[in-house]
């Protein structure tokens, strides 16, 4: 057993489940009986006074088979026309799955404007808290049908996550159709091997999970490691385990282990600092000199316009930008307190110099460090 596992596991009250689309299809539709299964656990978790969140893909899947078509098609208004399809099947299999255990479920589908938009951030969690605390189960979606590319979440991998640190979850538990994180796609080589625990993200895991693709869904191994990465950087672990092996979630949930365990951070972000860091879109780009790096990275300092050697793109103050150290790697995100225009004429320059060069100065900081998160967990990125 994993001790550095089992200490995360026994602490795990909320619960994150993530299940693919792989997971939940078969060649002739939805597969009833894994969805039964999942939802049986699930029940057997609130038995045990858990508290837990499904994320269900499926939707898009389900109606590419109800639909008899080949593929999910190119165009946006048919992939929302089959995903209204698909996923009213989907929530009713779910539905009668779970009311055979006497429980009640809740259909929430989101899109990436209800998160990024702070006050409907907060209702989407008192939404939640609220069906937790009735014993109901929120199945959750991304909303195909109206989704389009300004506000689509990406993927349900990163909406599990961005669920994940919107609830202030223990855990997330990712469902896919292999077993875990492998050294190369073990659909294809006999002699890949599964990476048991990730507590460093070098660039070798991305590689990996790069050549396992998905088939159904939109997303892949690399999707799952981006979504491990948020969560786990936030203080939070992850696993991705193969969803269709009997009682899994009960399995490791009781502390056996099974799949790729990621390991987090020891201090876990504040909702706020999630909120800003893996929720809000950034609507341009800090380039910032080894100094100003170092100083966020390892001092938890504001970025100040002394640090700052370029910005792209058009934003005002108040807005989310991400930040780049000189080799384009993104360090984090934050809140500016200066529009790009007025950063362009400051940046470089101390403190003391920003009412001459602007005739005010409302801050002294492009970016404080309460409004501020480092989303990446290497250090070494401030060289």
């Amino acid at each position: 057993m994993n001790l550095n596992r089992q200490r995360y596991i026994e602490k795990a009250h909320r619960v994150v489940v993530k299940v693919g689309s792989n997971v939940l299809t078969r060649d002739n539709g939805l597969n009833l009986e894994v969805i039964q299964e999942i939802s049986r656990q699930i029940c057997s978790l609130q038995d045990q006074g858990k508290e837990v969140i499904l994320v269900s893909s499926g939707a898009m899947a389900s109606g590419v088979k109800k639909l008899n078509l080949s593929r999910r098609p190119d165009e946006i208004p048919k992939r929302q026309a089959v995903a209204a399809v698909g996923q009213a099947g989907l929530i009713m299999e779910y539905e009668k799955a779970f009311e055979a255990y006497n429980r009640k479920v809740a259909q929430i589908l989101l899109t990436g404007d209800g998160l990024t938009h702070r006050k409907r951030y907060l209702n989407a969690r008192n939404t939640l808290h609220t069906l937790l605390s009735w014993g109901v189960v929120p199945i959750i979606n991304e909303n195909d049908t109206v989704s389009i590319e300004e506000i689509k979440l990406g993927d349900n991998d990163n909406l599990a996550a961005m669920i994940t640190l919107l609830m202030d979850a223990d855990i997330l538990i990712n469902l896919t159709d292999i077993d875990g994180l492998y050294n190369k796609d073990p659909r294809q080589f006999h002699d890949a091997e599964l990476i048991p625990e990730v507590s460093v993200f070098k660039r070798e895991i991305e590689r990996f999970a790069g050549e396992i693709p998905g088939a159904l869904g939109t997303g892949g191994m690399l999707s799952k490691i981006k979504a491990a990465r948020k969560v786990t950087v936030s203080g939070v672990p992850m696993i991705i385990a193969k969803g269709d092996k009997p009682d899994i979630l009960l399995k490791i949930l009781s502390g056996e282990d099974h799949g790729t365990f990621f390991t987090p951070k020891e201090e876990k972000l504040n909702r706020r600092k999630c909120w800003i860091g893996f929720t809000l879109k950034p609507k341009g780009t800090l380039r910032i000199d080894s100094g100003a790096a170092h100083a966020l990275l390892e001092g938890g300092k504001s970025l100040l316009p002394s640090g700052i050697v370029d910005v792209e793109g058009e934003f005002g103050a108040g807005a989310p930008v991400e930040f780049k150290n000189g080799g384009s790697q993104i360090l984090g995100t934050g809140l500016v307190n200066y529009s790009a225009a007025e950063i362009r004429r400051i940046m470089g320059l101390k403190t003391s110099q920003i009412k001459e060069c602007l005739g005010y100065k409302p801050y002294d900081e492009v970016i404080h460090r309460d409004n501020l998160t480092i989303t990446t967990a290497d250090s070494e990125l401030c060289e």
